[in-house]
């Protein structure tokens, strides 16, 4: 079945719903639209009694190369405005899957990048193909991440190694640095995803809900709920450098040329030769 021409649902087995980003043309960039589709169908799934794991993938060459820049439009909730109000807005986003009562597996191939890996690490498990290609670029340019999962999930190290390049990793290293549970090759990604659901969905759903549960509070106790939200607040102050003005200023003329010009000097992403 489909939700929209966004997002497409199907059951590929019993008690498991997936959920397709279906922009392929658009690399899945993530626009409003389709995030409201997206977590609309995620709480469906959650109330569906007949659903005991939630699938979400991308069409086509990549998982989702990040938000949309050219074409975000109105958000799908309502997030208080001011200084730093998209950066809580993902962040809420972040929080609505963790909690869920249904495991969220995140199935990534190709592009992972900036809002693309914030939507992958909110999920409970992601499972990587071994080529997947994971980085936030826009700490080069614009500001730092929105959801800064990176200290949590990868520790301080390879944390600021991100933070100071902007480089992609691999999948293999996405696992190895704790992004990803597991990394398999591209062709036998869908396969391994769907058998890892499966076995998940033998476990009575009450029971998963509170295995679930028990991992998200343990980070709760160790701030990690608290330790996003005051990532937002770097998120804005890097928004009011002059660098990023700047540059936010060249995106609204030329979303392309803007990528263009902060890539090419890396001689990475759209400009690997």
């Amino acid at each position: 079945m489909s939700a929209s021409q966004l997002l497409l649902i199907d059951e590929p087995a019993q008690h498991v719903r997936r959920l397709t980003l279906n922009r392929p043309e658009k690399r899945n960039a993530l626009s409003n639209a389709l995030r409201g589709d997206l977590f609309n169908a995620l709480e469906a799934a959650d109330s569906d009694p007949d659903i005991r794991v939630i699938i979400i993938r991308g069409a086509g060459t990549c998982f989702s190369s990040g938000y949309d820049l050219a074409h975000l439009g109105p958000t799908p909730w309502h997030t208080p405005q001011g200084p730093g109000w998209w950066a809580r807005h993902v962040v809420e986003g972040c929080f609505r899957i963790w909690d869920l009562a249904k495991p969220v597996i995140a199935q990534v191939h190709g592009w992972c990048l900036a809002g693309g890996s914030e939507l992958a690490v909110a999920c409970d498990l992601v499972y990587v193909a071994e080529d997947a290609q994971i980085g936030y670029p826009p700490v080069r340019s614009i500001s730092p991440p929105d959801n800064h999962y990176h200290v949590w999930l990868m520790g301080m190290r390879a944390a600021m190694e991100q933070m100071l390049t902007g480089d992609a990793i691999d999948g293999k290293e996405a696992v190895r640095l704790g992004f990803a549970n597991r990394a398999f090759p591209a062709d036998e990604l869908e396969r391994e995803v769907l058998a890892k659901a499966e076995r998940i969905a033998m476990i009575d759903p009450e029971l998963a809900q509170i295995n679930k549960r028990m991992v998200h509070r343990q980070m709760d106790a160790m701030g990690m709920r608290a330790g996003l939200r005051a990532g937002t607040e770097m998120q804005a102050l890097g928004q009011t450098t002059e660098a990023s003005r700047q540059y936010m200023s060249k995106m609204r003329q030329d979303v392309r040329g803007a990528l263009q010009e902060r890539d090419e000097p890396f001689e990475d992403y759209r400009t690997k030769k």
